[in-house]
C-alpha cells in the first residue's frame, strides 16, 4: 500500500521544487519540473491504471530520484533539505517496491536450509 503514495510523493515533490519552493534560474521552472516529473509518470498512470508493474517501474525510477537527490545534497546546499527529501522517498520506494520479492526470496532460502518444501511464490 505503500508503493502509490511513495510513487505519488516523489510525483508531487518535483513540481513543488521546480516551480514554487526552489525554481532554477538557469532554465524555466516549468521546463524543469516536466523534464524532473518525467522518470515517474509512467509508474504513477499503471497504478492509476491498476496494473501491478507500477511498483517495479516506479522502484527503477526511484533509482534516478535516489541518485538525483544524493548529487544536488552534496553539491547545492541550499536545495539540500529538498534533496535529502527526494532521497528518502526514493529509498523508501525502492524497498517498499521490493519487499515481496525479498521476502519471497528470504522464505524460499529459510525452507531450503530447513529442507521443507518451498513457499508459494510471490505474485
Amino acid at each position: 500500500m505503500s508503493t502509490p503514495l511513495l510513487i505519488f510523493g516523489l510525483l508531487l515533490l518535483q513540481p513543488a521544487w521546480y516551480l514554487w519552493l526552489a525554481p532554477p534560474d538557469v532554465v524555466p521552472p516549468w521546463l524543469a519540473a516536466i523534464v524532473m516529473v518525467l522518470p515517474i509518470l509512467p509508474a504513477a498512470l499503471l497504478w492509476l491504471a491498476r496494473r501491478p508493474s507500477a511498483g517495479f517501474w516506479g522502484g527503477t525510477a526511484a533509482l534516478f530520484y535516489f541518485t538525483h537527490g544524493v548529487t544536488e545534497a552534496w553539491a547545492s546546499p541550499d536545495v539540500r533539505t529538498l534533496a535529502l527529501i527526494e532521497t528518502v522517498l526514493a529509498t523508501a520506494l525502492i524497498f517498499a517496491a521490493s519487499w515481496k520479492g525479498l521476502k519471497a526470496r528470504a522464505a524460499k532460502r529459510a525452507a531450503a536450509r530447513a529442507g521443507g518444501p518451498e513457499p508459494p511464490a510471490a505474485e
